[in-house]
């Protein structure tokens, strides 16, 4: 039978994931419950914050995103995982916080009884997926669990998130404490970004807000969406974001406010990345066509302190190759890649058709130092060989999920990745060694039964 279309005017799509490296979770994350002050502290606190969104929403009403769905055919292929579909409330919006709150404690005792469940324990040979998933005016955070050698894919927690997650970055500094944590920090279309703790389970407000709009106290941080993230693993007290207020925040997560603004675009700032060596080097995308390399040293003269790059459309991705770290990888709302070197300001090593719509999503297979993947919203997954001077595709896949909103791959394994997109089953797990084309370009052995 085939899938219904979706019906006019609903919005159901994964528009931003995050694939976490095996063995940081907790086996059995903690399950919190309020007490009745601390339920009634998150109530008063959801209540303004959602009164200052309807406040900005009457103020600007003309920002409404028309959302475009497809029939793309279910890609072929062997090994492969896929979100299962599963049921949900159709009035979940509605659901009051407090019932929610006192639904979680009254479960709370059958869930202990439950603990030893195998599908509750988090193994060391399992991945976290963190999954942003908005459906028609609610969203939420999706903790999957996907376990390769198992071929198991499930939902392990879920829990509400205030506004529409657009980004996702995973970082394991946890300000004031002297051992790592297993957070994620999600920027939305609300200014404000929240931090969450992944070994927390149930969690009903983030451990950290990065950010003020409340008229009650002074505001601070960004004044539009947030729509990238960069977590700085050589400085892990500091994480970047990119905002449609045209900005670029340096945050000090140890003191929770603005370290450094930058503001030298003319558009939205779309993509963002620390330089995975040089810890002072920014790289940034704007809708305005430029790509920046900041020195993040200058902070006195940092809105002048950058060299950049010129694309044709508007930058959507940048991302440095990890493994000839002066060379990076742009792509462009017009679905065109380029090849840059750091070195050559200006300059582009090759450019190339690569989708015929925006380019969603790109990453570089570090065991195959010749090979990187991209995803675009036409739906299509490509393979790439390149060189620094020359790039063909390899192979070219349709994913069967609509636009693809997002791609990650695994840190454990580069040959797996994980795609969102618009149409059922909303997400995707793939091993991209179940194409034929990549194991005989890189003579790649054939994937385990």
């Amino acid at each position: 039978m085939e899938d219904e279309p979706p019906k006019e005017g609903i919005i159901d799509f994964v528009p931003s994931l995050c694939f976490l490296k095996r063995g940081i979770a907790k086996a059995r994350p903690e399950k919190v419950v309020l007490s009745p002050e601390e339920l009634a502290r998150v109530i008063n606190e959801t209540r303004e914050d959602i009164g200052s969104d309807l406040e900005e929403e009457e103020d600007d009403s003309d920002n409404d995103d028309a959302m475009e769905t497809e029939d793309q055919p279910v890609p072929e292929g062997g090994d492969e995982f896929k979100f299962d579909d599963y049921d949900q409330e159709e009035d979940s919006a509605r659901i009051n916080l407090g019932d929610v709150a006192i639904i979680d404690q009254n479960e709370q005792l059958a869930d202990d009884n439950d603990s030893e469940e195998e599908d509750e324990i988090i193994k060391p040979t399992d991945n976290l997926i963190i999954v942003g998933h908005v459906s028609d005016d609610s969203a939420s955070l999706e903790v999957w669990l996907f376990n390769e050698n198992e071929e198991s894919l499930y939902v392990h927690h879920d829990f509400f998130l205030p506004s529409f997650p657009l980004c996702i970055e995973w970082l394991n500094h946890d300000p004031g404490s002297e051992t790592d944590g297993n957070l994620v920090a999600i920027g939305s279309m609300d200014p404000v970004i929240t931090i969450w703790d992944l070994d927390i389970q149930d969690s009903m407000e983030p451990t950290i807000k990065l950010g003020s709009k409340k008229k009650s106290k002074e505001k601070y941080g960004h004044t539009d969406a947030v729509l990238d993230l960069s977590w700085n693993q050589n400085f892990p007290h500091i994480l970047s974001s990119g905002s449609a207020d045209k900005s670029v925040i340096l945050w000090d997560l140890d003191e929770g406010v603005p370290h450094t603004t930058i503001k030298s675009f003319s558009d939205i700032v779309q993509t963002i990345q620390f330089h995975p060596v040089d810890s002072q080097s920014l790289l940034t995308g704007s809708a305005d066509g430029t790509v920046k390399l900041f020195d993040c040293r200058a902070t006195d003269a940092i809105d002048t302190s950058f060299v950049e790059w010129k694309l044709t459309g508007q930058v959507e991705k940048v991302l440095f190759n990890p493994v000839s770290s002066n060379y990076f990888i742009t792509g462009g709302s017009d679905g065109k890649l380029y090849y840059c070197d750091v070195r050559k300001p200006g300059e582009f090593l090759w450019t190339a058709e690569g989708h015929e719509d925006e380019v969603s999503g790109v990453c570089f297979n570090s065991s195959v130092p010749s090979m990187f993947n991209t995803t675009g919203a036409d739906g299509i997954l490509k393979i790439w060989k390149f060189s620094e001077s020359e790039v063909r595709a390899i192979y070219s896949q349709d994913m069967g999920l609509g636009r693809i909103q997002c791609m990650q791959q695994s840190p454990d394994d580069p040959f797996t990745l994980a795609m969102g997109g618009e149409k059922a089953p909303k997400c995707r797990v793939f091993n991209v060694k179940n194409f034929e084309a990549v194991r005989r370009t890189f003579d790649i052995p054939t994937v385990l039964e």
